[in-house]
């Protein structure tokens, strides 16, 4: 346990509500659903306009911008009198690697006791670190958070793919809701977890009944979103990069989140096979790959049968990604930024932003380092690196990407 720490007990389950980063814009209610059918009162930290100037004093200012994203936001909606601090905790997220988000958990735990808080921070990972004995990942959260996930990409490129060229503004809008509240509220009750397909079905017809105008009827630019996972996830993160393209009048895109997690799933894998690690451990760690592959391919099948754009194969975008990348190359988001970038170019996303934070080296290296070789592969491409920062001026950075969807 880290010092100055409070311990989350059993009891707090049914008397603390949970505040999680906004991470994943796509999946958040969804997750939240999930973790309530698991016995858990999660909730979303809101974004705030303004983040607390004493946050400055207390983060070395060698931090990203989602450090100061996730912990300025959710100080500031911690001191806004909003909520009861007594009945608080906060979960952080941690996929480990070579990242300073690895020390967020920390961060968090030393800004709210400097700041005269007791409030229990809870780690969410799968490798038992930072235990607390009123918080475990139990199997209906499990199952509950899987389903949220497919429901969550399946709406993601439904909504992407559809909003654009609506004839009736808000209608996509307004059907995504409906299917949102619906899904959420079946999640919590422990419903359509497991058998999907016909769920998916129904709604790929929704959203085709939609009046939409033709390609042809209104050509607009296409915008391929890929990038460090945080920044390209979370609208706090990119600062809602999707709503200035929209309504500068591009089409967007950006891939969904199953294909990270089964990429995480391999880097651990390749990392317990090069450290000789457990064979039991590999074997569980491949028939969870192969679960989630044919998950996203029923999700992909779905979509297709739409004539929406799915996601790739993990296995297909593997291949693309190896001609400039070795699978070996797993810092951060590795080639899967690769993978990512060409496989919506290929799909006629002619127009790549790379989003990361500024002075992240892992970014830096995963993706700008293969700016020049994309460029080569796909000449009449338009693919650039558009760098987030906490304190960066909005105007400079949307003239950038005006710049970059020219």
């Amino acid at each position: 346990m880290a010092k100055n720490n409070p311990v989350f007990t059993k009891s707090m389950r049914k008397t603390h509500t949970i505040y999680m980063p906004d991470m994943l814009h796509y999946h958040n209610d969804l997750l939240c659903a999930a973790f309530k059918y698991g016995g858990y009162n999660l909730s979303i930290v809101p974004e705030t306009d303004k983040v607390p100037g004493e946050l400055l004093s207390l983060i070395n200012s060698g931090y990203c911008t989602c450090a100061m994203d996730i912990i300025g936001n959710l100080m500031a909606f911690i001191k806004s009198g909003k909520i009861d601090v007594e009945r608080t905790a906060v979960l952080e997220p941690q996929a480990g690697g070579a990242c300073r988000a690895g020390n967020y958990y920390n961060l968090i735990i030393m800004c709210l006791h400097r700041l005269g808080y007791n409030i229990p921070v809870l780690s969410l990972n799968f490798s038992g670190l930072e235990s607390h004995p009123g918080f475990k990942i139990n199997l209906k959260m499990f199952l509950g958070a899987v389903a949220a996930v497919c429901y969550g990409d399946l709406l993601q490129t439904l909504y992407q793919q559809t909003l654009c060229y609506e004839k009736n503004t808000g209608e996509t809008n307004a059907l995504y809701d409906k299917w949102i509240k619906k899904l959420a509220s079946d999640i919590e009750e422990g419903k359509n977890l497991l058998f999907r397909k016909k769920i998916y079905e129904a709604i790929v017809s929704e959203f085709l009944s939609i009046e939409r105008f033709s390609k042809d009827e209104k050509p607009l630019k296409k915008v391929g979103i890929v990038g460090e996972i945080y920044v390209k996830c979370s609208h706090t993160g990119n600062r809602h990069l999707e709503d200035f393209l929209h309504e500068n009048g591009m089409e967007f895109r950006s891939e969904g989140f199953i294909n990270y997690c089964i990429y995480v799933l391999f880097t651990e894998l390749k990392s317990t096979k090069l450290n000789r690690g457990s064979f039991i451990y590999s074997l569980a760690l491949k028939a969870l790959i192969k679960h989630f592959i044919k998950m996203h391919s029923v999700i992909r099948k779905s979509l297709a049968g739409g004539g929406y754009l799915p996601d790739g194969n993990f296995y297909d975008m593997k291949e693309k990604a190896a001609k400039l990348l070795s699978e070996y190359y797993n810092i951060g988001d590795g080639w899967l930024v690769v993978a990512e970038a060409m496989d919506m170019l290929e799909q006629g996303y002619d127009k790549i932003l790379i989003v990361h934070p500024f002075g992240c080296l892992v970014s830096h290296v995963a993706e700008r380092g293969v700016i020049k070789k994309l460029r080569e592969m796909y000449p009449n491409a338009n693919i650039n690196s558009i760098e987030y920062d906490y304190d960066q001026s909005k105007t400079l950075r949307e003239s950038r990407i005006l710049l970059a969807t020219n």
